[in-house]
């Protein structure tokens, strides 16, 4: 028998797509090879294999791109052609591939990153023509795309182009061909609000991108878009992302048991004796939970800055958060859950500095929403369920849910306060929280508001911060604390004088009036330790040494020196009262207190609302600009680590 022409070949030890060899083919280095019509209509005939693909490119360098040039200049211009004829399977076929080629060619260290990432995708000859097109394509896409899902990868290729190239000009031909109609057309057409959060997100890149140097095009449509259907919906996609990002949290460590019960009721008139056994307090984290809690939040918080630039730029969008009812009965209403995750990342701040960022950028949220009268006074008197992050103790006071979105906000200040406190101390996050408790005081005072809430807590933390401050002021003066003892100061003094038109019983103030009585002594170490004496010494010193003092420092310096004034002219008057009744170190009942600090006001010296309207300035963006702008980087990295997660 004779033996058969055709030979056996060597079985391989595994096989792979097809697709795969092609990418192995293209990055081979082969020289400047030119593919024909036949491989590239193969290439986008096949289904992609993203992950190959991108285990490809992540074996080269920078440097390594750069040589292979050639191929990725046909690789990107012929992944834009196929996008613009729109056919299937193609055009799906060329929009993931490249979703995963920019976001592996974007993520090297460029020595020039702007003219060798051009270098690497279009060459310096072609790159008008090339990104032009592109844009327009991706633009046409997402707009008139044959179905949402072809759409949706389409804005998925835009967010990896933006989040890559961020620092460099090619996020330019985003903004001169305008992607915000297409985008709220498919955010307008998404059936559901999961699907809103890439384009939501995009758009906050976007809007960010230069606004600080350049007039940008897309702060101008946000600022004109009126759409209110459209705006819930994407209001709906924000507050389910919150709820998501809260959830991490969450599934690291349950919250303790929080609002009323039996125990608490009882414990809260004084009863506790008589409570059934408590339930046992959280358990404090492992070093494992710890490391898990500061890479949280999730990458998804970078709709954050979206929601931010909305706030700052729409009253509409504003408006809406607060009224946008939950998309099902059984999950939170978009601003429970904002709330919600405000809570959590703000009790945990102090774990990284990614998430002191992101706890900046809530704050700030919150303070618009606060500097709007009408908001204002809606958060004073909406209910909303709560789930504030009860994980750490101590925990906040029991309370009833519902309760005011306003009392929820109190609480988050109080607990940012409280749970952040380092000898190393965040001070610019305790001055925006400060800023925040004032400026949410003041509206309460000027519209006579009496909001329920277990306001000796907040005297407790407003103190014990004061406290802090007072017996670590030797470490803590080189951090130039001073920022933060203005807004903190003319807090207290606010809620001294002007306490009788927001709390809900005098005998809340006079509990203020008590307290300050017992940090009497406290409060004049602090005013030495901080030199707050009404002198111009300090102000001097200051100019020489640091080139110059504002005219707005003075005035702040001087505000501050006259709230401590306040407070400390209210313990020297209660504290003489008090000793005249009963000698030194006399204790006497509560009512006793309450009688002898009610009969005590008339010799206080103070006119009531003389601190409404004082310690704080409307928010300008300009003098955040370093925190938005270090904001805004951990916001585009977070969206490279979405892109690579969907």
């Amino acid at each position: 028998m004779e033996s058969s022409p055709l030979t056996q070949q060597a079985r391989p030890d595994s096989f792979q797509p097809k697709i795969a060899n092609l990418y192995d083919l293209l990055f081979s280095d082969d020289g400047n090879v030119i593919y024909s019509e036949g491989f590239w209509q193969e290439f986008f005939l096949l289904r992609p294999d993203k992950s190959h693909l991108q285990r490809r490119l992540e074996t080269y360098g920078a440097d390594d791109l750069l040589h292979l040039q050639h191929a990725t200049q046909q690789l990107f211009s012929r992944a834009v052609i196929q996008v613009k004829t729109g056919k299937a399977p193609l055009d799906e076929a060329a929009l993931d591939t490249l979703t995963v080629f920019l976001g592996g060619v974007l993520a090297k260290r460029y020595t020039n990153p702007s003219a060798d990432i051009i270098t690497v995708l279009a060459g310096l000859d072609e790159v008008d023509t090339v990104f032009s097109d592109f844009a327009n394509a991706i633009e046409t896409i997402i707009r008139t795309g044959r179905s949402l899902d072809v759409r949706q990868k389409a804005i998925e290729v835009a967010l990896s182009l933006t989040s890559g190239a961020y620092q460099t000009s090619l996020v330019s031909y985003f903004t001169h061909r305008d992607l915000f109609p297409s985008l709220m057309k498919y955010i307008q057409d998404a059936p559901t609000a999961s699907l809103g959060f890439p384009p939501f997100l995009l758009l906050g890149l976007l809007a960010n991108y230069n606004k600080f140097e350049h007039r940008n095009p897309y702060r101008l449509r946000l600022e004109d878009f009126v759409n209110e259907s459209t705006i819930q919906k994407i209001i709906q996609s924000f507050g389910a992302t919150c709820a998501l990002s809260r959830d991490r949290y969450i599934s690291l460590q349950e919250n303790a048991d929080e609002g009323w019960n039996l125990s608490s009721t009882l414990s809260y008139i004084g009863l506790g004796v008589l409570a059934p056994s408590k339930k046992q307090a959280p358990t404090p984290p492992t070093e494992d939970a710890k490391d898990q809690f500061g890479a949280l939040p999730g990458p998804e918080a970078a709709i954050l800055l979206s929601a931010y630039d909305f706030t700052t730029a729409n009253k509409l969008f504003s408006s809406t958060l607060l009224s946008c009812p939950a998309i099902l009965p059984s999950i939170d209403t978009p601003l429970s859950a904002f709330l919600s995750l405000t809570s959590h990342i703000l009790h945990h701040a102090h774990r990284s500095p990614r998430s002191t960022l992101y706890g900046h950028l809530t704050l700030l949220i919150l303070r618009l929403l606060l500097e709007d009268p009408t908001q204002a006074t809606t958060l004073s008197t909406l209910p909303l369920p709560q789930t504030l992050c009860r994980q750490i103790p101590p925990l906040l006071p029991p309370t009833p849910s519902p309760r005011p979105a306003a009392s929820q906000i109190l609480d988050i200040a109080t607990d940012t306060l409280t749970h952040n406190l380092r000898l190393r101390l965040p001070i610019p996050l305790y001055t925006h929280t400060l800023h925040l408790l004032h400026l949410l005081l003041t509206h309460l005072s000027k519209t006579h508001t009496r909001l329920p809430y277990h306001w000796p807590h907040l005297w407790r933390t407003l103190l014990s911060l004061l406290t802090f401050l007072t017996t670590y002021s030797t470490p803590l003066l080189p951090q130039s604390p001073a920022q933060l003892l203005n807004p903190l100061l003319t807090t207290l003094a606010l809620a001294t004088t002007s306490g009788a038109t927001f709390l809900p019983t005098p005998a809340a103030h006079d509990d203020l009036f008590y307290k300050l009585v017992e940090a009497g002594d406290t409060l004049a170490r602090f005013k030495e330790a901080y030199s707050l004496y009404p002198t111009t010494a300090t102000t001097t010193e200051g100019a020489h040494a640091g080139g110059g003092v504002s005219t707005t420092e003075k005035e702040r310096s001087a505000e501050s020196v006259e709230a401590v004034e306040v407070l400390i002219g209210v313990a020297r008057h209660y504290r003489g009262i008090l000793e005249g009744e009963g000698g030194k170190g006399w204790r006497g009942s509560p009512r006793e207190v309450g009688r002898i600090i009610r009969e005590g006001y008339e010799g206080l010296g103070f006119e009531g609302g003389e601190w409404v309207g004082r310690g704080w300035e409307r928010f300008r963006e300009g003098e955040e600009r370093g925190l938005l702008k270090r904001v805004a980087r951990v916001a585009v990295e977070d969206a490279r680590r979405v892109v690579r997660g969907l």
